[in-house]
Formats: structure tokens, C-alpha cells, sequence
């Protein structure tokens, strides 16, 4: 087979990461008879802790990464306000806020509203940001010092919807635009709230016209894979 060029949208399983999805593709690619280098990569990534879409390019088409990368994406979140965390997430450690006031419906639709719009996201410390050439999440996992005051730089949050509310737990819809944290978004509607913040789930649903109920699992992908199992466009 010559090189294959085009997209596998994949559903991305709890635990697995993004670089694994590009290797499982990569080596069935190379038994459906791609050559040995045949490049794969993908057009954004979702942490281990996350499920849904993820677009994963091959050939010519990991050119188009960094355009796929800038349309908007859909998230579905629940996030856990009884708690912090260091990672701002459900790998933890986790921190207990004692005497937490549970908020009204109001006060955590107005949380939401304050975070839409253009505005200024500091990342989570653990992500994959750089800092001094090495991605910051590398260094934490290290030991080596990291700032948890991360500089802030502006993102985009088309909407925040809440879907569902009982306490602790708020599960919302995010449309957001690239370079978001939803993780980063949890903390801060924890913060306006004088309460907890913590990403407990997520799941991605679309990146542009692109959408999780067009996507397979991993392991419902062919083995081997060939040109005819790509989905191509111009």
C-alpha cells in the first residue's frame, strides 16, 4: 500500500491516552502494508481522564492538525464542587473544603456566565504547556518546582450550559474555542462560588463539523487497516 492519507475519528476510552491511539492506528496501518514511518498524529489532545472524540490524522493530513485545532469544540463536564484539587482534576490529591455552602441554581448559573466570552484562563499546572522547553505536567510528575499561579492568556467560551445540578456535583456543556481548560474552568466556577472546583468527568463531542457519534472505539477499528477504512475530504 502506498501512504495512506485521511482521518480516523476514534471515541477515546477512560484511561487510555492520545499517544496511545496514535500508536494502536500506526501499527495497523503498517500490517495493512503502509510504510514503516507513516506519520499519525492527532488534532488535539484528551487527557487519559477524559472520553469522547478524537481526530486522528494520517499522512498528508497531519497538515491540517493545527487548522482542525482552531475550530470550536463541545464538552460535556461534571465537575465536583466539595473539593480541590491539585491537578484540577480527579487524579488529585483531592482537598476537602470544610464548611462549603452549597450554591443555589441562580448563583451557579451566574458562575457560568461570568466565565463566557473572551477571557483570561490561567492553565492548569499540570498540563502540557512549556515551561523552559519541558511540558509542565513532566516536570510536576518529577518533583521539580513548578508555578501554580500559571500565567493567565486569553481563551474563547462561546457557551456554558448547565444540564444537571445537585450538590456536590454540576454536570455542564461547554462550546469553547482552542486552547481552553475545561479542567482550568472547573476550578474557577469552584472559586466564584467560594466553594470547591474539581473536573470529576469529561467527555468531547465535536471538534468542527466533526462528531463523537460519527467515531468508533479503539478496539472496533480493523486490524489491519487500509485506505478504504479512512474517511478523506478536501
Amino acid at each position: 500500500m502506498s501512504t495512506p492519507a485521511g482521518i480516523l475519528l476514534i471515541d477515546k476510552s477512560l484511561g487510555d491516552t492520545s499517544m496511545h491511539a496514535c500508536r494502536v492506528v500506526r501499527a495497523r496501518l503498517r500490517r495493512g502494508g503502509a510504510p514503516k514511518r507513516v506519520r499519525v498524529g492527532h488534532a488535539g489532545t484528551l487527557d487519559p481522564l477524559a472520553t469522547g472524540l478524537l481526530v486522528v490524522m494520517i499522512g498528508p493530513y497531519t497538515r491540517m492538525c493545527a487548522a482542525l485545532m482552531d475550530q470550536p469544540k463541545d464538552y460535556t463536564a461534571t465537575i465536583d464542587l466539595s473539593a480541590t484539587s491539585e491537578t484540577d482534576d480527579a487524579e488529585g490529591p483531592l482537598q476537602p473544603i470544610a464548611g462549603a455552602v452549597p450554591p443555589t441554581t441562580e448563583g451557579l448559573a451566574g458562575a457560568l456566565a461570568a466565565l463566557t466570552g473572551v477571557i483570561m484562563q490561567r492553565p492548569p499546572a499540570y498540563s502540557a504547556l512549556k515551561l523552559g522547553g519541558r511540558r509542565a505536567y513532566d516536570l510536576a510528575r518529577r518533583g521539580s518546582p513548578i508555578p501554580h499561579d500559571m500565567p493567565a492568556r486569553p481563551v474563547r467560551v462561546d457557551s456554558i450550559t448547565l444540564l444537571r445540578y445537585a450538590w456536590p456535583t454540576a454536570e455542564i456543556a461547554v462550546t469553547c474555542g482552542k486552547g481552553t481548560y475545561i479542567r482550568s474552568l472547573a476550578r474557577d466556577i469552584g472559586r466564584g462560588l467560594g466553594v470547591g472546583g474539581y473536573l470529576a468527568a469529561l467527555r468531547r463531542t465535536r471538534v468542527g463539523d466533526l462528531r463523537v457519534a460519527d467515531a468508533r472505539a479503539l478496539g472496533q477499528l480493523p486490524d489491519p487497516l487500509t485506505q478504504s477504512d479512512l474517511t478523506t475530504f478536501t
